[in-house]
C-alpha cells in the first residue's frame, strides 16, 4: 500500500556576510605559532620526506599498473 508523502521544505539561504576584512598594509596579521613547518626541517629530513614521498607514489602506480 503506497503512502503520499508530501512536504515542502522553507529555508532561506541568503546570509549576509557584512565582515570586511582590511588593515593597514603597514601593520600585516600577527605571526601564528606553526607546530610544524617543512622550512625548519634540516636538508637532510627535507631530502628523506621527498624520497619517501617519492617510494610511495611510485609503489602506488605499479600497484595501479598490476
Amino acid at each position: 500500500m503506497a503512502h503520499a508523502h508530501t512536504h515542502t521544505h522553507h529555508q532561506v539561504h541568503g546570509h549576509a556576510h557584512d565582515h570586511v576584512h582590511s588593515h593597514d598594509p603597514a601593520a600585516p596579521h600577527p605571526a601564528q605559532a606553526a607546530s610544524w613547518s617543512i622550512l625548519r626541517m634540516t636538508v637532510a629530513a627535507r631530502l628523506a620526506a621527498a624520497l619517501a614521498i617519492c617510494a610511495a607514489l611510485w609503489a602506488f602506480v605499479l600497484l595501479a599498473m598490476r
